[in-house]
Protein backbone atom coordinates (compact mmCIF):
# COMPACT_ATOMS: atom_id res chain seq x y z
CA UNK A 1 0.00 0.00 0.00
CA UNK A 2 1.26 3.52 -0.96
CA UNK A 3 0.62 6.71 1.29
CA UNK A 4 0.31 10.07 -0.79
CA UNK A 5 0.77 13.42 0.28
CA UNK A 6 0.16 16.68 -1.97
CA UNK A 7 2.72 19.68 -1.42
CA UNK A 8 0.86 22.85 -2.56
CA UNK A 9 1.57 26.50 -2.20
CA UNK A 10 -0.66 29.92 -2.33
CA UNK A 11 1.27 30.58 -5.96
CA UNK A 12 4.38 30.14 -7.74
CA UNK A 13 8.07 30.70 -5.91
CA UNK A 14 6.56 30.08 -2.65
CA UNK A 15 8.90 27.18 -1.91
CA UNK A 16 7.04 24.10 -2.91
CA UNK A 17 9.93 22.80 -4.94
CA UNK A 18 12.48 23.29 -2.21
CA UNK A 19 10.49 21.71 -0.20
CA UNK A 20 9.72 18.71 -1.44
CA UNK A 21 13.24 18.08 -2.40
CA UNK A 22 14.53 18.98 0.83
CA UNK A 23 11.66 16.25 1.98
CA UNK A 24 12.71 13.36 -0.33
CA UNK A 25 15.91 13.30 0.72
CA UNK A 26 15.68 13.48 4.41
CA UNK A 27 12.98 10.46 4.04
CA UNK A 28 14.97 8.35 1.29
CA UNK A 29 18.11 9.36 3.80
CA UNK A 30 15.68 7.74 6.65
CA UNK A 31 15.43 4.51 4.56
CA UNK A 32 11.87 5.19 3.16
CA UNK A 33 10.49 3.99 0.04
CA UNK A 34 9.28 7.11 -1.75
CA UNK A 35 8.48 8.31 -5.16
CA UNK A 36 7.28 11.87 -5.97
CA UNK A 37 5.29 12.72 -9.10
CA UNK A 38 4.12 16.47 -10.85
CA UNK A 39 0.78 17.87 -11.11
CA UNK A 40 0.14 19.69 -14.49
CA UNK A 41 2.33 20.09 -17.49
CA UNK A 42 6.34 20.62 -16.16
CA UNK A 43 9.26 18.93 -17.23
CA UNK A 44 11.83 21.09 -14.97
CA UNK A 45 10.27 19.93 -11.06
CA UNK A 46 10.37 16.43 -12.04
CA UNK A 47 14.25 16.22 -13.31
CA UNK A 48 15.06 17.45 -10.08
CA UNK A 49 12.49 14.81 -8.30
CA UNK A 50 14.23 12.09 -9.90
CA UNK A 51 18.05 13.02 -8.73
CA UNK A 52 16.78 13.11 -5.22
CA UNK A 53 14.83 9.91 -5.07
CA UNK A 54 16.92 7.93 -7.58
CA UNK A 55 13.66 7.60 -9.88
CA UNK A 56 11.42 9.02 -12.53
CA UNK A 57 8.73 11.48 -11.43
CA UNK A 58 5.70 11.23 -13.89
CA UNK A 59 3.14 14.02 -14.43
CA UNK A 60 -0.48 13.90 -12.94
CA UNK A 61 -2.57 16.34 -15.32
CA UNK A 62 -6.78 16.09 -14.14
CA UNK A 63 -7.83 18.70 -17.67
CA UNK A 64 -5.01 17.05 -20.19
CA UNK A 65 -5.39 13.32 -18.82
CA UNK A 66 -8.44 11.54 -19.98
CA UNK A 67 -9.54 9.14 -16.47
CA UNK A 68 -7.70 5.91 -17.17
CA UNK A 69 -4.85 7.39 -18.16
CA UNK A 70 -4.74 9.79 -15.00
CA UNK A 71 -5.08 6.34 -13.04
CA UNK A 72 -2.27 4.46 -14.85
CA UNK A 73 0.29 7.40 -14.43
CA UNK A 74 -1.07 7.15 -10.79
CA UNK A 75 -0.55 3.29 -10.54
CA UNK A 76 2.62 3.85 -12.11
CA UNK A 77 3.56 6.48 -10.13
CA UNK A 78 3.04 4.36 -6.93
CA UNK A 79 4.71 1.46 -7.78
CA UNK A 80 7.75 -0.49 -4.83
CA UNK A 81 6.75 3.00 -2.75
CA UNK A 82 5.86 3.07 0.77
CA UNK A 83 5.48 6.94 0.15
CA UNK A 84 4.21 9.37 -3.25
CA UNK A 85 5.05 12.98 -3.01
CA UNK A 86 3.30 14.99 -5.73
CA UNK A 87 4.08 18.48 -6.04
CA UNK A 88 1.76 21.12 -7.25
CA UNK A 89 1.85 23.27 -10.01
CA UNK A 90 1.27 27.00 -9.42
CA UNK A 91 -1.24 27.54 -6.62
CA UNK A 92 -2.95 24.77 -4.81
CA UNK A 93 -6.43 26.02 -6.90
CA UNK A 94 -4.85 27.58 -10.12
CA UNK A 95 -6.19 25.50 -13.11
CA UNK A 96 -8.47 26.60 -15.63
CA UNK A 97 -11.68 28.82 -15.43
CA UNK A 98 -14.59 25.78 -14.66
CA UNK A 99 -16.14 23.59 -11.91
CA UNK A 100 -13.19 21.49 -10.01
CA UNK A 101 -12.54 18.23 -11.04
CA UNK A 102 -10.91 18.69 -14.76
CA UNK A 103 -9.40 22.09 -14.17
CA UNK A 104 -5.78 20.96 -14.17
CA UNK A 105 -5.02 22.39 -10.84
CA UNK A 106 -3.58 20.11 -7.82
CA UNK A 107 -6.84 20.57 -5.77
CA UNK A 108 -8.44 18.16 -8.39
CA UNK A 109 -5.70 15.91 -7.50
CA UNK A 110 -6.53 16.62 -3.68
CA UNK A 111 -10.23 15.67 -4.50
CA UNK A 112 -9.95 12.95 -7.09
CA UNK A 113 -7.79 11.05 -4.65
CA UNK A 114 -7.91 12.31 -1.51
CA UNK A 115 -4.87 13.29 -1.06
CA UNK A 116 -4.12 15.41 1.88
CA UNK A 117 -2.05 18.53 1.25
CA UNK A 118 0.89 19.69 3.31
CA UNK A 119 0.45 23.51 2.67
CA UNK A 120 4.11 25.54 2.07
CA UNK A 121 3.98 29.22 2.99
CA UNK A 122 6.25 32.01 2.44
CA UNK A 123 6.20 34.13 5.44
CA UNK A 124 8.89 36.53 4.18
CA UNK A 125 7.20 40.02 5.11
CA UNK A 126 4.10 38.97 7.44
CA UNK A 127 3.79 36.79 10.53
CA UNK A 128 0.15 36.86 11.89
CA UNK A 129 -1.57 37.34 8.60
CA UNK A 130 -0.25 33.82 6.89
CA UNK A 131 -2.81 32.25 9.13
CA UNK A 132 -5.29 34.42 7.39
CA UNK A 133 -4.12 33.08 4.50
CA UNK A 134 -4.14 29.26 5.59
CA UNK A 135 -7.20 29.92 6.80
CA UNK A 136 -8.84 30.86 3.35
CA UNK A 137 -7.18 27.39 2.04
CA UNK A 138 -8.53 25.81 4.71
CA UNK A 139 -12.73 26.60 3.78
CA UNK A 140 -12.09 27.48 -0.24
CA UNK A 141 -12.95 23.62 -1.34
CA UNK A 142 -14.86 21.13 0.16
CA UNK A 143 -13.07 17.62 -0.60
CA UNK A 144 -9.93 18.93 -0.43
CA UNK A 145 -8.28 18.95 3.41
CA UNK A 146 -5.14 20.40 4.70
CA UNK A 147 -3.43 18.84 7.29
CA UNK A 148 -0.29 21.40 8.35
CA UNK A 149 1.37 23.89 7.09
CA UNK A 150 5.54 24.25 6.57
CA UNK A 151 7.17 27.80 6.91
CA UNK A 152 9.82 29.13 4.47
CA UNK A 153 11.84 31.64 4.67
CA UNK A 154 11.39 32.52 8.15
CA UNK A 155 13.58 35.43 9.39
CA UNK A 156 14.09 34.33 13.28
CA UNK A 157 12.93 32.12 15.99
CA UNK A 158 10.73 34.87 17.47
CA UNK A 159 9.23 35.23 13.50
CA UNK A 160 8.27 31.31 13.64
CA UNK A 161 6.96 31.56 17.14
CA UNK A 162 4.40 34.72 16.05
CA UNK A 163 3.42 32.56 13.09
CA UNK A 164 2.86 29.56 15.39
CA UNK A 165 0.61 31.02 17.70
CA UNK A 166 -1.38 32.77 15.46
CA UNK A 167 -1.45 29.11 13.43
CA UNK A 168 -3.25 27.37 16.54
CA UNK A 169 -6.38 29.95 16.08
CA UNK A 170 -7.13 28.19 12.70
CA UNK A 171 -6.06 24.71 14.14
CA UNK A 172 -3.45 23.77 11.52
CA UNK A 173 -0.28 22.07 12.86
CA UNK A 174 3.12 23.97 12.18
CA UNK A 175 4.93 20.84 10.54
CA UNK A 176 8.41 22.84 9.51
CA UNK A 177 9.77 26.33 9.09
CA UNK A 178 12.47 26.54 6.86
CA UNK A 179 14.98 29.14 7.32
CA UNK A 180 15.30 32.32 5.47
CA UNK A 181 18.80 31.30 3.05
CA UNK A 182 19.64 31.90 -0.17
CA UNK A 183 22.21 29.30 -0.42
CA UNK A 184 18.78 26.88 -0.30
CA UNK A 185 17.18 28.66 -3.54
CA UNK A 186 17.70 26.70 -7.36
CA UNK A 187 18.60 28.56 -10.41
CA UNK A 188 16.51 29.75 -12.45
CA UNK A 189 16.47 30.53 -16.35
CA UNK A 190 13.68 31.59 -18.76
CA UNK A 191 11.62 28.74 -18.48
CA UNK A 192 12.01 27.93 -15.36
CA UNK A 193 14.93 26.01 -13.44
CA UNK A 194 17.80 25.17 -14.75
CA UNK A 195 17.97 21.25 -15.54
CA UNK A 196 18.93 18.99 -12.70
CA UNK A 197 21.35 17.48 -15.07
CA UNK A 198 23.07 20.62 -15.62
CA UNK A 199 23.86 21.12 -12.22
CA UNK A 200 27.27 19.69 -10.66
CA UNK A 201 26.63 20.34 -7.23
CA UNK A 202 22.97 19.23 -6.69
CA UNK A 203 23.87 16.44 -5.23
CA UNK A 204 25.77 18.61 -1.94
CA UNK A 205 22.93 20.91 -2.53
CA UNK A 206 19.97 17.72 -1.70
CA UNK A 207 22.40 16.73 1.39
CA UNK A 208 22.02 20.24 2.61
CA UNK A 209 18.12 20.26 2.01
CA UNK A 210 17.90 16.95 4.05
CA UNK A 211 20.06 18.39 6.79
CA UNK A 212 17.47 21.19 7.17
CA UNK A 213 14.51 19.47 6.62
CA UNK A 214 15.56 17.18 9.66
CA UNK A 215 16.58 20.39 12.03
CA UNK A 216 13.67 22.45 11.42
CA UNK A 217 10.68 19.64 9.82
CA UNK A 218 8.87 17.08 12.14
CA UNK A 219 9.14 14.30 9.39
CA UNK A 220 7.23 12.05 11.60
CA UNK A 221 4.31 13.93 11.83
CA UNK A 222 4.47 14.60 7.87
CA UNK A 223 4.70 11.06 7.49
CA UNK A 224 1.57 10.82 9.64
CA UNK A 225 -0.54 13.06 7.58
CA UNK A 226 -0.11 10.94 4.56
CA UNK A 227 -3.25 8.38 3.60
CA UNK A 228 -3.40 5.50 1.75
CA UNK A 229 -4.10 6.23 -2.17
CA UNK A 230 -6.78 4.13 -3.93
CA UNK A 231 -4.60 3.11 -7.06
CA UNK A 232 -5.72 0.27 -9.42
CA UNK A 233 -3.16 -0.99 -11.88
CA UNK A 234 -4.42 0.47 -15.13
CA UNK A 235 -2.39 0.01 -18.74
CA UNK A 236 -4.01 2.45 -20.38
CA UNK A 237 -1.79 4.73 -23.32
CA UNK A 238 -1.36 8.43 -23.29
CA UNK A 239 -0.81 8.52 -27.12
CA UNK A 240 -0.05 5.57 -29.31
CA UNK A 241 3.87 4.65 -30.52
CA UNK A 242 4.71 6.04 -34.04
CA UNK A 243 6.61 3.18 -34.19
CA UNK A 244 8.22 -0.45 -33.24
CA UNK A 245 11.39 1.33 -32.61
CA UNK A 246 11.26 4.95 -32.05
CA UNK A 247 14.62 7.14 -32.06
CA UNK A 248 14.54 9.71 -29.35
CA UNK A 249 16.52 12.53 -29.51
CA UNK A 250 18.28 12.33 -25.65
CA UNK A 251 20.63 14.78 -24.60
CA UNK A 252 21.10 18.58 -22.95
CA UNK A 253 19.34 20.21 -25.85
CA UNK A 254 16.43 17.54 -26.17
CA UNK A 255 15.25 16.41 -22.54
CA UNK A 256 11.27 17.69 -22.41
CA UNK A 257 9.66 14.47 -23.00
CA UNK A 258 7.21 12.69 -20.49
CA UNK A 259 7.98 10.01 -18.57
CA UNK A 260 4.02 8.54 -18.74
CA UNK A 261 4.33 8.80 -23.00
CA UNK A 262 7.52 6.87 -22.89
CA UNK A 263 6.02 4.31 -20.45
CA UNK A 264 2.98 3.81 -22.70
CA UNK A 265 4.98 3.40 -25.62
CA UNK A 266 6.75 0.47 -23.95
CA UNK A 267 3.44 -0.89 -22.41
CA UNK A 268 2.62 -1.02 -25.73
CA UNK A 269 5.95 -3.22 -26.99
CA UNK A 270 7.48 -0.11 -28.41
CA UNK A 271 11.86 -0.20 -27.98
CA UNK A 272 12.93 3.37 -27.39
CA UNK A 273 16.54 4.29 -28.44
CA UNK A 274 18.27 7.58 -27.78
CA UNK A 275 20.61 8.99 -30.05
CA UNK A 276 22.14 12.28 -29.34
CA UNK A 277 22.19 15.31 -32.15
CA UNK A 278 24.57 16.97 -29.58
CA UNK A 279 27.24 14.55 -30.31
CA UNK A 280 26.36 13.89 -33.88
CA UNK A 281 24.47 11.12 -33.97
CA UNK A 282 21.67 10.60 -36.48
CA UNK A 283 18.96 7.91 -35.54
CA UNK A 284 19.49 4.41 -35.75
CA UNK A 285 18.72 2.85 -39.44
CA UNK A 286 16.74 0.08 -37.65
CA UNK A 287 14.39 1.97 -36.06
CA UNK A 288 10.82 2.80 -37.89
CA UNK A 289 10.00 6.46 -36.37
CA UNK A 290 12.29 9.54 -34.74
CA UNK A 291 11.17 12.23 -31.94
CA UNK A 292 12.88 15.11 -31.29
CA UNK A 293 11.25 16.16 -27.82
CA UNK A 294 11.73 19.86 -26.65
CA UNK A 295 14.67 21.37 -25.00
CA UNK A 296 16.90 24.04 -25.19
CA UNK A 297 18.46 23.90 -29.11
CA UNK A 298 18.35 27.72 -28.79
CA UNK A 299 21.71 27.17 -26.31
CA UNK A 300 23.19 24.68 -28.77
CA UNK A 301 22.73 26.42 -31.98
CA UNK A 302 25.86 26.36 -33.28
CA UNK A 303 26.99 23.26 -32.74
CA UNK A 304 23.13 21.96 -34.06
CA UNK A 305 24.09 23.72 -36.96
CA UNK A 306 27.66 22.07 -37.32
CA UNK A 307 26.30 18.43 -36.63
CA UNK A 308 26.78 17.42 -40.44
CA UNK A 309 26.62 13.64 -38.83
CA UNK A 310 23.18 14.17 -37.49
CA UNK A 311 22.16 16.92 -40.15
CA UNK A 312 21.92 14.45 -43.30
CA UNK A 313 21.40 11.09 -41.25
CA UNK A 314 17.43 12.72 -40.30
CA UNK A 315 16.91 13.57 -43.34
CA UNK A 316 18.04 10.20 -45.10
CA UNK A 317 16.05 8.79 -42.31
CA UNK A 318 12.39 10.98 -43.07
CA UNK A 319 12.65 10.18 -46.31
CA UNK A 320 11.31 6.55 -45.63
CA UNK A 321 10.30 7.14 -41.82
CA UNK A 322 8.27 9.46 -40.28
CA UNK A 323 9.79 12.04 -37.68
CA UNK A 324 7.70 14.80 -35.38
CA UNK A 325 9.44 18.04 -33.31
CA UNK A 326 7.59 19.43 -30.17
CA UNK A 327 8.75 22.86 -29.90
CA UNK A 328 12.46 22.54 -29.45
CA UNK A 329 12.75 19.31 -31.69
CA UNK A 330 10.22 21.53 -34.21
CA UNK A 331 12.44 24.55 -34.11
CA UNK A 332 15.39 22.07 -35.13
CA UNK A 333 13.42 20.62 -38.26
CA UNK A 334 13.25 24.44 -39.72
CA UNK A 335 15.16 25.95 -42.21
CA UNK A 336 16.43 28.42 -39.44
CA UNK A 337 16.71 29.41 -35.58
CA UNK A 338 18.11 32.70 -34.71
CA UNK A 339 19.70 32.63 -31.28
CA UNK A 340 19.85 35.17 -28.13
CA UNK A 341 22.01 37.27 -30.00
CA UNK A 342 20.83 37.74 -33.40
CA UNK A 343 22.70 35.35 -35.42
CA UNK A 344 21.10 32.53 -37.38
CA UNK A 345 22.03 29.11 -37.64
CA UNK A 346 20.78 26.58 -40.39
CA UNK A 347 18.67 24.28 -39.08
CA UNK A 348 17.71 20.78 -40.95
CA UNK A 349 15.80 22.18 -42.78
CA UNK A 350 13.20 19.45 -43.20
CA UNK A 351 10.40 21.98 -42.74
CA UNK A 352 10.46 25.32 -44.28
CA UNK A 353 9.18 27.41 -41.61
CA UNK A 354 12.18 29.64 -39.19
CA UNK A 355 12.17 30.23 -35.83
CA UNK A 356 13.53 32.57 -33.48
CA UNK A 357 14.66 33.91 -29.96
CA UNK A 358 16.04 36.95 -30.22
CA UNK A 359 12.06 38.62 -30.37
CA UNK A 360 11.43 36.84 -26.98
CA UNK A 361 7.64 36.30 -26.01
CA UNK A 362 6.29 34.22 -23.80
CA UNK A 363 3.42 31.68 -24.92
CA UNK A 364 1.84 29.23 -22.39
CA UNK A 365 -1.27 27.26 -21.88
CA UNK A 366 -3.13 24.01 -22.13
CA UNK A 367 -3.83 23.15 -25.87
CA UNK A 368 -6.07 20.97 -27.43
CA UNK A 369 -4.96 19.56 -31.42
CA UNK A 370 -6.78 17.84 -33.68
CA UNK A 371 -4.55 16.29 -36.25
CA UNK A 372 -5.23 17.52 -39.84
CA UNK A 373 -3.68 14.46 -41.35
CA UNK A 374 -2.38 10.93 -40.15
CA UNK A 375 0.94 10.82 -38.87
CA UNK A 376 3.10 10.02 -35.63
CA UNK A 377 0.72 10.93 -33.31
CA UNK A 378 -2.38 8.99 -34.47
CA UNK A 379 -5.42 9.44 -36.91
CA UNK A 380 -6.57 11.93 -39.30
CA UNK A 381 -8.82 14.02 -36.98
CA UNK A 382 -7.52 12.90 -33.61
CA UNK A 383 -7.87 14.95 -30.32
CA UNK A 384 -4.97 15.14 -28.36
CA UNK A 385 -4.23 17.24 -25.55
CA UNK A 386 -0.78 18.87 -23.85
CA UNK A 387 -0.01 22.21 -24.09
CA UNK A 388 3.05 24.87 -25.14
CA UNK A 389 5.13 26.46 -23.38
CA UNK A 390 8.34 28.58 -24.95
CA UNK A 391 9.55 31.90 -25.85
CA UNK A 392 10.54 31.71 -29.61
CA UNK A 393 8.65 32.90 -31.76
CA UNK A 394 8.08 32.45 -36.00
CA UNK A 395 9.92 34.79 -37.82
CA UNK A 396 8.72 32.74 -40.99
CA UNK A 397 6.08 30.02 -40.86
CA UNK A 398 6.85 28.67 -43.94
CA UNK A 399 4.69 26.85 -46.81
CA UNK A 400 4.07 23.56 -45.53
CA UNK A 401 0.55 21.64 -44.74
CA UNK A 402 -0.85 22.83 -41.39
CA UNK A 403 0.10 19.74 -38.90
CA UNK A 404 -3.11 20.37 -36.81
CA UNK A 405 -6.06 22.66 -35.67
CA UNK A 406 -5.00 24.54 -32.30
CA UNK A 407 -7.81 25.72 -29.22
CA UNK A 408 -6.35 26.80 -25.87
CA UNK A 409 -8.10 25.59 -22.78
CA UNK A 410 -11.06 27.94 -23.11
CA UNK A 411 -11.96 26.28 -26.63
CA UNK A 412 -10.73 29.39 -28.57
CA UNK A 413 -8.79 28.92 -31.65
CA UNK A 414 -5.27 30.10 -31.94
CA UNK A 415 -3.54 29.97 -35.29
CA UNK A 416 -0.18 28.63 -34.67
CA UNK A 417 -0.59 24.39 -36.00
CA UNK A 418 2.58 23.33 -36.72
CA UNK A 419 3.43 22.21 -40.39
CA UNK A 420 4.03 18.79 -42.31
CA UNK A 421 5.92 18.09 -44.88
CA UNK A 422 5.91 14.49 -46.32
CA UNK A 423 6.66 12.07 -43.55
CA UNK A 424 8.19 15.08 -41.29
CA UNK A 425 5.65 16.88 -38.68
CA UNK A 426 6.62 19.31 -35.97
CA UNK A 427 4.46 21.94 -33.26
CA UNK A 428 5.40 23.77 -30.55
CA UNK A 429 2.51 21.58 -28.46
CA UNK A 430 3.47 18.90 -26.20
CA UNK A 431 1.02 16.06 -25.97
CA UNK A 432 -0.03 14.80 -22.55
CA UNK A 433 -2.62 12.60 -23.73
CA UNK A 434 -4.85 11.86 -26.70
CA UNK A 435 -9.18 12.52 -25.42
CA UNK A 436 -10.20 11.13 -29.10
Amino acid sequence: MTRGLLIAAPRSGGGKTTVTLALAAALRRRGVKLRTAKSGPDYIDPGFHAAATGLPSPNLDTWAMPPPLLEATLADACLGAELLLVESAMGLFDGLNGPPGGRGAAADLAARFGLPVLLVLDVAGQSQSAAAVARGFVAHQPGVRIAGVVLNRVASDRHRDMVRQAMAQVALPVLGSLPRNPELRLPERHLGLVQAQELEGLPALLQRLADVAERHCYLDAILACATALPTVPARAVAVRPPGNRIALAADAAFSFVYPHVLAGWRRAGAEIVPFSPLADEAPAEDCDAAWLPGGYPELYAGTLAAAENFRTGLARFAATRPVHGECGGYMVLGAGLVDAAGERHAMTGLLDHVTSFADRRLTLGYREARLHAAGPLGRAGARLRGHEFHYATLLDPGRDARFAELIDGQGRSLPAGGGRRGLVSGCFFHVIGDVS
